[in-house]
């Protein structure tokens, strides 16, 4: 029996470390603390740069939540300082300061969104501010001695940049002290992160050292793709995020690429990789892939929504979709029409005031792509006025499953 349960144990640390996992450092030690049973400190640092947090967190906060069913202890920090600060590790060009505001507003939901895959009821919760904003020159100065002006510059991202002639700010160099400060303030065993991070959570480990801690061990994640096969980044709006409704996250889901389909299982959700392997090799063996992402979109939606909400979204994409009907429940978006005005509303402003384009560029991209018909006629002009005579009752459809019906008011 004991022999069983040490098996069944190292069995989940090894998919532990390895589904999902780009590197770990330092493995062999990570492991054999985590096969002593001891209680470890696992830190994710999110800056809140955007209101929504999107699957490509959720690979992340997945690891956590593994690492917190083995009954290690989750350290999970906003980081109200460092966003305002701003990362450059992923951007090819300076990524400018966010207004403390803006860094508040969109942090607000955070801990709930975090909540969706974590016990947050065992979450330590921190926002950086807490010590960062304490921070002294004379401090800084001890955290930036650690350092060489050549370790940062060698960074890929910034390499190109200098390369480019393109101006580097010594704000952004400095962005990794502070994250790896947060180590130090949090004394962390493990921190965890995307590939893109790799430098700062080596700096977490450097800093921990010249604060006589030991350092911190690091698993990075791999990174996904979005709806349109980029990275995903809110910045792009290619984002499936976690508090989408149901619908819609089924539909984004069904929306992308076939050749993402494995990713995301493995990634996304925690289906047993035995299975995961074995649509593999349905795949593979010539299965459509439009019944595996239907599993996948359903897999999905149940851990953000339930079951229930899970099996609702189903059947309303194959009513939608699969059989080409018109949902009877579709919300109405309201017109204001005023016949001797000459500002009337044009198809973008209404797509973006119904919810169905983030901006009226979105919208632009989206009519461009031929994915926005009225009562099933393609609408080719961003510019067509909406009026009364020609639209008013009339279904507006954006992608596959997105409806709305236009109603006119005087």
């Amino acid at each position: 029996m004991i022999i069983h349960m040490k098996n069944e144990l190292e069995s989940k640390i090894d998919e532990l470390l390895s589904r999902g996992v780009s590197e770990v450092i330092d493995k062999d030690n990570l492991k054999k603390r985590l096969l002593a049973g001891e209680k470890l400190r696992i830190k994710l640092g999110i800056d809140p740069t955007s209101p929504n947090l999107h699957l490509g967190r959720s690979v992340v906060l997945l690891k956590l939540k593994d690492f917190q069913d083995l009954g290690h202890q989750i350290v999970f920090i906003i980081g109200d300082f460092t966003g305002v600060i701003g990362d450059a590790s992923d951007k090819e060009s300076e990524r400018p300061m966010l207004a403390e505001e803006t860094v508040e507003q969109n942090l607000q939901t955070y801990r709930e969104q975090a909540g969706k895959i974590l016990d947050m009821e065992k979450v330590e919760f921190h926002r950086n501010s807490e010590w960062l904003g304490k921070l002294t020159y004379k401090e800084i100065a001890k955290q930036a001695n650690a350092f060489s002006v050549a370790e940062f510059i060698a960074r890929e991202n910034v390499a190109k940049r200098l390369e480019k002639g393109s101006r580097v700010s010594l704000r952004e160099v400095l962005y990794p002290l502070m994250q790896g400060y947060d180590s130090v303030a949090v004394r962390a065993d493990v921190e965890l992160g995307g590939t893109d991070q790799r430098f700062n959570l080596l700096a977490g480990r450097d800093l921990q050292r010249a604060y006589e801690q030991e350092s911190q061990d690091i698993l990075t994640v791999n990174l996904i793709e979005g709806i349109d096969g980029r990275k995903m980044s809110s910045s792009w709006g290619n984002t499936i995020n976690l508090l989408d409704e149901p619908n819609e996250m089924f539909g984004k889901v069904m929306s992308m690429g076939d050749e993402l389909i494995i990713k995301y299982f493995v990634h996304c959700t925690r289906v047993p990789l035995a299975e995961v392997e074995k649509m593999q090799k349905e795949m593979e063996g010539g299965v459509n892939p439009r019944d595996l992402k239907i599993k996948l979109a359903s897999e999905i939606v149940k851990i953000y929504h339930g079951p229930d909400k899970a099996n609702e979204a189903e059947q309303y994409f194959i009513q939608t979709f699969s059989r080409k009907e018109v949902p009877t429940d579709m919300p109405v978006q309201v017109v204001k029409w005023v016949e001797a005005y000459d500002d009337h509303e044009n198809v973008m402003d209404f797509m973006v005031s119904a919810g169905l384009a983030m901006s009226r560029s979105d919208a632009r991209r989206k009519i461009e792509q031929g994915g926005v018909t009225i009562d099933g006629e393609k609408v080719v002009a961003g510019e067509l006025i909406l009026t009364p005579q020609l639209h008013d009752g009339k279904v507006l459809k954006v992608g596959k499953i997105h409806f709305v019906k236009i109603k006119f008011e005087k």
